[in-house]
């Protein structure tokens, strides 16, 4: 999917950039909304531009489903690998690396590994960095409200992956690159990534070390079988595992807006969805995670399991990851439900 926009943003001072409040985590002083239907962004209106370049791809790696039924695709281990290459490129990809550490900056590490995360998020086809940690920033300031870039109060389809089809002005200027993620952008990394199509370069580019791969390997376990074990391989490694990946993603736009239980008062419908939870590895307990957004543990109780939390607080423990910020429990505690 690549990003429409390619913003060039003005030069600002270390200091500016260091202050920017958008780094920190934001929120709205607004009455939480009941559960009644509101408009889409003001960004968005009947005059807005379809995005091809987020409709297309999405469109034909859906149509490629069905694959997986016949024969010659299907493969039990291709099946078994789906939770491995969601861990991988998903849970740490996009819930380590773009949500708790380029969004809410929720952990410090070494900045090979900060790109390691970031690189693994990329590969899960789900847009730049940039691009993904503002409209999530954007997300958190004005959660459930006419501004939130995809709120289920507008409708579940939408929140889950309407919004994506469809141009949003307000997220898609210079001005607001440089508001909600100017940190980023003043990294050489990130912005090379968001410059042209670079970031889907580097998805394409791991897609075909995939497919390298299968080949490889094809000749070692199935040499009798060689073109049947590669498109197996990368069938399910590449196309199969983005997809799982992307929705189990977007569940927690629409689903943990929608469905589950509360730990805490906040102002917007966040959940805890268990289903999700379990499938994105920690990031489905979202109640607590809008309860507490810097918070890199969205567990809070004994039967939450974090599988992210925990593989970040492993890293801590041999020296990669640090400052692993926790759950705030005095302001948690006034929140508790």
């Amino acid at each position: 999917m690549a990003t429409e926009t390619q913003p060039e943003l003005n030069n600002a001072s270390d200091a500016a950039a260091k202050t920017d409040a958008i780094a920190k985590d934001i929120h709205v002083e607004a009455e939480r909304l009941d559960q009644s239907r509101i408009p889409r962004p003001e960004g968005v209106n009947a005059n807005s531009k379809v995005l091809w370049s987020y409709i297309i791809p999405v469109t034909l790696f859906h149509l490629l489903i069905p694959l997986a039924f016949i024969p010659y695709f299907f493969s039990w281990w291709g099946l078994l690998f789906l939770p491995i290459g969601n861990y991988i490129f998903t849970s740490m990809g996009i819930g380590a690396g773009y949500h708790r550490l380029l969004t809410h900056r929720g952990f410090d590490c070494p900045k090979w590994f900060e790109y390691t995360l970031a690189t693994l998020g990329v590969c899960s086809f789900q847009d730049s960095p940039a691009r993904w940690v503002l409209v999530h920033r954007v997300h958190h300031q004005h959660s459930d409200h006419q501004p939130d870039p995809h709120t289920p109060n507008v409708s579940g389809y939408w929140s889950h992956m309407g919004w994506m089809f469809v141009d949003n002005t307000d997220l898609s200027t210079a001005s607001a690159y440089d508001k909600y993620v100017r940190d980023l952008m003043r990294d050489k990394y990130y912005m090379w990534l968001q410059r042209g199509f670079n970031w889907v370069g580097v998805y394409a580019a791991h897609a075909l070390l995939f497919l390298a791969v299968g080949f490889g390997l094809a000749f070692v376990f199935a040499p009798e079988n060689v073109t049947r074990f590669t498109a197996q391989f990368f069938f399910w490694t590449v196309i199969m595992r983005t997809v799982y990946t992307w929705h189990v993603t977007w569940a927690i736009n629409s689903a943990a807006h929608m469905w589950g239980y509360r730990n805490y008062e906040t102002r917007e419908d966040s959940r805890n969805n268990w289903l999700f939870a379990l499938l994105t590895n920690g990031e489905g307990w979202h109640n607590n995670h809008h309860a507490d957004p810097r918070s890199a543990r969205h567990g809070h109780r004994w039967w939450e399991v974090d599988v992210t939390y925990l593989s970040l607080a492993a890293l801590q423990k041999v020296g990669i990851v640090k400052n692993l910020v926790g759950p705030n429990t005095s302001a948690l505690n006034r929140k508790a439900i």
